[in-house]
């Protein structure tokens, strides 16, 4: 599992086999249950995650007490690396949304690998800077977009991103609710529900066993018109 998910991440997967092999005996794995909490906002950030399977979502909790869905992590994703590199507390929080298995190394470790193999470094500022590219691509949606517009764009970066081809459809290998959706988005539950219901009797999207699929240029259509 460890090497597996250390060859899916774009930092570790520019080590040859043998260097992934002697980085993997720092990483150490663990399990988590659908639901179960990984940390919490404000906890010490002294482990840097990585997905090894299932799915992780990033919540900020608000002072009104409503969460809000920064980001889904899928396999090979990193979480909680900024805040290790900065030795800061989490700035949120992460719990699976599946059975989930994660790997973890220490802060003291992973600078261990990273000054022993220069190149992750290089990986690492281009991760974080993509991860900051899509974040203002989020904001600058969420504050310029219609709720359609922002439910479609999100519905189709993740089938990009985790989608499987399903007859026709891509369908996102992970289970997502309306409310995921809508906190994912900046909108309520009810206009998330009809924002679905719209797409799906419109052939758009189906959904089963709580997992999405798109059919095939249908949403990049809608998002283009």
């Amino acid at each position: 599992m460890i090497i597996e998910t250390l060859k899916k991440s774009e930092i570790f997967s520019s080590l040859k086999e043998d260097e992934l092999l002697r980085i993997s005996e720092f990483f150490g794995e663990v399990s988590y249950k659908n639901n179960e909490t990984i940390f919490i906002e404000g906890d010490p950030s002294d482990k840097f995650y990585l997905v090894g399977e299932g799915s992780v979502k990033i919540l900020k909790h608000t002072l009104m007490g409503k969460d809000i869905i920064l980001e889904v992590m899928s396999p090979g994703d990193i979480f909680g690396g900024v805040a290790v590199l900065d030795k800061k507390p989490f700035p949120a929080s992460a719990q699976a949304m599946e059975s989930t298995t994660v790997i973890r190394i220490s802060r003291n470790n992973l600078i261990k690998i990273m000054e022993e193999y220069p190149i992750l470094k290089l990986e690492i500022v281009k991760y974080f800077s993509d991860k900051l590219r899509d974040a203002h691509e989020m904001l600058k949606n969420i504050a310029t977009e219609r709720v359609e517009k922002r439910v479609a764009s999100l519905l189709l970066k993740l089938s990009e991103k985790v989608g499987i081809e399903d007859g026709g459809y891509r369908k996102i290998d992970f289970p997502l609710t309306r409310q995921e959706i809508s906190e994912m988005v900046g909108t309520t539950v009810e206009t998330c529900i009809r924002t679905m219901s719209k797409f799906q009797k419109n052939g758009m999207i189906k959904s089963s066993n709580g997992r999405i699929s798109i059919k095939a240029g249908s949403l990049q259509k809608f998002l283009e018109d």
